[in-house]
């Protein structure tokens, strides 16, 4: 037998994305409080060496997941490297991966047409990091402890130089 939904439960569905408020306005992440080890596929840099995701311990993480042929991968690029120049260094950096079919020249060619050039660059075969980060969607972004754990993520889109996600990326760092 069909169950029915009540006119205000409806109602009420359709209106609470406008009566949340904006996205961007919350922070990016709710924050783990049970922090998970992460397992790390190879990852390759643009000077071919492979590496793994311990090779960044010591320094929180931004873990961008990404594809060139990703509408909102693509848009949200340029506020993840205003990020990156924004609070990168010994203690946080944007680790922007890669998982074009087509290798790492074309993720270049990528962030050369639009100009980005304060942004490192990494790669990894697509399969591999699904299992790793058993995401479902593009782009996902961890954050990830210097302790190599993950203690956020958030699938899809967000503004990475907005006050929000630098904000909680600041009293991250302050732990």
């Amino acid at each position: 037998m069909p169950t029915l939904i009540g006119r205000r439960a409806i109602l009420g569905g359709l209106a609470a994305p406008f009566l949340a408020g904006s996205a961007e306005a919350r922070p990016p992440f709710r924050l783990r409080q049970d922090p998970q080890p992460l397992l790390s596929p190879p990852i390759l840099d643009e000077a071919g060496t492979t590496r793994k995701l311990d090779d960044f311990a010591g320094r929180v993480i931004l873990l961008n997941i990404w594809a060139t042929w990703c509408p909102p991968c693509r848009e949200e690029m340029p506020a993840l490297e205003q990020l990156q120049v924004r609070l990168g260094g010994a203690n946080f950096m944007v680790l922007p991966l890669c998982i074009d079919d087509a290798g790492i020249d074309r993720c270049r060619r990528f962030y050369d047409d639009i100009g980005i050039a304060g942004l490192p660059l990494f790669w990894a075969e697509s399969l591999r990091v699904q299992l790793a980060f058993a995401f479902m969607g593009l782009p996902t972004t961890l954050l990830i402890d210097r302790d190599g754990r993950e203690i956020g993520r958030l699938q899809g889109p967000f503004d990475w130089n907005g006050d929000a996600a630098v904000g909680q990326i600041v009293d991250v760092l302050r732990e």
